[in-house]
């Protein structure tokens, strides 16, 4: 599976503790939305806007969701098309990451759950980079 990371797995030795096999594919653009610090760094609605990462390939996505807290909800892991392909991005939660400044996904519901909706909704997408 292939996965726009943007924040610690851009870092091979970081992938390299997380998974047992791992290839950087290309570098790539998310256009839609804008990269946010805080405990770590996490994505934030931005029509227009756009962050910079790579391209990971790996079958090990259940040590990526681990790594990510997918099932304490700290991150989530939500589809983008690329090309003629989707690709995975893990969207972390601002309310649980200590952010730099606020973040308001729109609508009603749970995060994830307005993540999904605001995908749905733009423009969202990921392009390599050559």
């Amino acid at each position: 599976m292939d996965v726009f990371v943007y924040g610690t797995l851009t870092d091979p030795d970081t992938v390299s503790e997380v998974v047992s096999s791992f290839e950087f594919v290309c570098d790539a653009r998310l256009d839609g939305l804008r990269r946010v610090e805080g405990t770590y760094p996490t994505l934030a609605p931005a029509p227009g806007n756009s962050v910079d990462g790579k391209l990971l390939r790996t079958a090990d996505i259940r040590s990526l969701d681990a790594y990510e807290g997918i099932e304490s909800g700290l991150y989530v892991r939500v589809s983008v098309p690329c090309a003629d392909q989707s690709v995975a991005v893990y969207v972390g939660d601002p309310g649980r990451l200590d952010v730099a400044e606020p973040v308001k996904w729109p609508g009603d519901g749970s995060f994830e759950a307005r993540v999904h909706r605001y995908l749905a909704e733009h423009a969202v997408c990921v392009r390599e980079i050559a």
